[in-house]
């Protein structure tokens, strides 16, 4: 029925156009979903970037750190990635948000938990799931946030591969409070200057002293994840810990996705500093969800 089917109404692969020779709900073909670039092997250990060369001198924690982390270490204990944000898996994730499709957010969701149970060995025996939320007005037009579609399936499979691991889904914990204007075209700086005041906590008895995993689709500069994370930790959080589907891929020292400026050179730790602290406001008085 399925090749009747596509002979009949024949749809093209979202990704490379080939026709699909089956229906799915997630139309996209077998050979695009082999072809999402994976995250290289020399990470920073800390925010999962790229590291400008390998990691040498066993026994040196900084060996193993990329030049921002070394700066400024973020308020988060480890972030992880599935796979680089450009080809297949750039243009997927954009299938996902800007093109509403989404039942590709059920296979990506699998991606992210693979990145997930890397933290595995290392992460608290029991997390709250928190999903990067969207400001009202984005969520009221884009009909979903997608990084929490991309943790619901996530967890689907977690809870089959890691059944001891208690991760509880908490989508409401984290808030925006302001409409953020689009973080791509930003310089690093614009972008921390960008979610200025954007976060806060809604209760922050239900976070103190709790292991928060933040879920986002994609880690660019860090800055949303630094301010998020910084936001909860604030707000009584005994750790937070990143995963995300891709993230950024840096060239020569500077992270380049399309439509996107490098990172700010000569960046000092005290400016980076009192910029990301700028970004974070947790009074959650008078605020309604997300």
């Amino acid at each position: 029925m399925d090749a009747l089917s596509c002979a009949l109404l024949p749809a093209p692969c979202t990704l490379c156009g080939s026709p699909l020779p089956q229906l799915s709900l997630a139309p996209i073909c077998a050979a695009c979903w082999t072809e999402f670039p994976l995250q290289p092997g020399d990470a920073c250990a800390r925010c999962g970037d790229t590291l400008d060369m390998p990691a040498t001198a066993a026994g040196s924690a900084s060996a193993s750190l990329c030049r921002f982390c070394r700066l400024a270490p973020p308020p988060f204990v480890r972030a992880v990635s599935y796979g680089i944000y450009q080809g297949r898996m750039k243009a997927a994730i954009h299938a996902l948000k800007f093109d509403r499709l989404r039942p590709v957010a059920r296979p990506l969701g699998q991606m992210l938990a693979q990145a997930i149970a890397r933290l595995a060995a290392e992460a608290p025996a029991e997390m709250l799931v928190v999903p990067v939320p969207l400001h009202r007005s984005r969520l009221a037009d884009r009909g979903f946030n997608q990084a929490r579609s991309l943790a619901g399936y996530a967890l689907e499979v977690l809870r089959k591969s890691h059944p001891d691991w208690r991760l509880t889904l908490a989508p409401r914990t984290l808030m925006r409070l302001r409409a953020t204007a689009s973080q791509a075209g930003l310089t690093s700086r614009g972008r921390r200057l960008n979610l200025r005041g954007a976060f806060t906590v809604s209760d922050p008895d239900a976070v103190r002293m709790k292991h928060i995993l933040l879920i986002d689709d994609i880690f660019t500069t860090g800055a949303t994840a630094r301010a998020a994370a910084l936001t909860m930790v604030r707000a009584g959080a005994a750790s937070v810990w990143v995963a995300t589907l891709a993230r950024a891929r840096r060239i020569s020292g500077h992270r380049h996705t399309p439509a996107e400026k490098p990172e700010d050179p000569g960046l000092s730790t005290h400016t980076f500093t009192r910029e990301l602290e700028h970004a974070i406001n947790f009074s959650s008085h008078g605020q309604p969800p997300f």
